[in-house]
């Protein structure tokens, strides 16, 4: 299934008890519409605040309803917030995480100088004017096969550092800045802490070959701050 989902109330993907998370809340709703067991494993276990408009999940039930009856069903019974968008069968043993070849990123920047009140939940507002330029001579050393640790959070630290940044886009509208990245994986808190690092090029006050000495460094007290979780959204799992 692919979801799209608002996670602004949300306490990320893993379900935990007694709090809101995507995971909890699909299956709640699968008990509603399936008899006996139901698994649900998802392609990214996105943080908290984070959204999506392309999260793949892997629902293993039994059931006698086509796909389309599927997607309806679960929708009747999930929050307005997240939405199933397709359904379809899968391969059995279809693993939606570890097949997973890629994921699309994008992270929206608010940068008027007044917050639009329909941006206050996916983007970030940063009043002050960034260098579009700087940000994209920055970015662009992130590109490749590298060693991420300098942008991964101190909690993800036990997993192979190693990826590979296939794409990275910035794409400005009016005051709409979008930073959008494509990987075959990503470390935890990558997008936002590169970002973040990247936002201190565009405001001035780091060189744009910073992030570039930052990454060879491979300490993540030498990058900037972490941006926050509700500018992201998972666009796209590839695979």
């Amino acid at each position: 299934m692919t979801l799209a989902y608002d996670g602004t109330g949300l306490h990320g993907w893993q379900i935990q008890p007694e709090t809101p998370t995507l995971q909890g809340l699909l299956l709640a709703a699968a008990h509603d519409v399936f008899e006996g067991e139901v698994r649900a494993i998802g392609a990214s276990r996105t943080d908290a605040g984070v959204h999506a408009l392309g999260q793949v999940v892997a629902l293993t039930a039994t059931s006698r309803l086509a796909p389309a009856a599927v997607r309806a069903a679960l929708n009747a019974h999930l929050p307005r917030e997240i939405r199933v968008w397709a359904a379809e069968d899968a391969a059995p043993g279809f693993d939606a995480r570890r097949r997973a070849r890629g994921k699309r990123y994008v992270y929206l920047i608010d940068n008027g100088p007044v917050a639009s009140p329909l941006l206050l939940r996916f983007a970030w507002h940063r009043p002050v004017p960034l260098d579009l330029a700087a940000l994209r001579t920055a970015l662009a050393a992130a590109h490749g096969r590298h060693d991420f640790s300098a942008f991964c959070a101190a909690a993800g630290r036990d997993v192979e550092p190693h990826c590979q940044v296939r794409s990275v886009r910035v794409r400005a509208r009016r005051s709409l800045v979008a930073i959008v990245i494509s990987a075959d994986r990503f470390l935890h808190h990558m997008v936002r802490n590169l970002v973040g690092s990247a936002v201190e090029v565009g405001r001035g006050a780091r060189p744009p070959g910073w992030l570039a000495e930052v990454l060879q460094g491979r300490e993540r007290t030498l990058a900037g701050p972490t941006a926050p979780a509700h500018g992201l959204t998972l666009l796209r799992v590839l695979y």
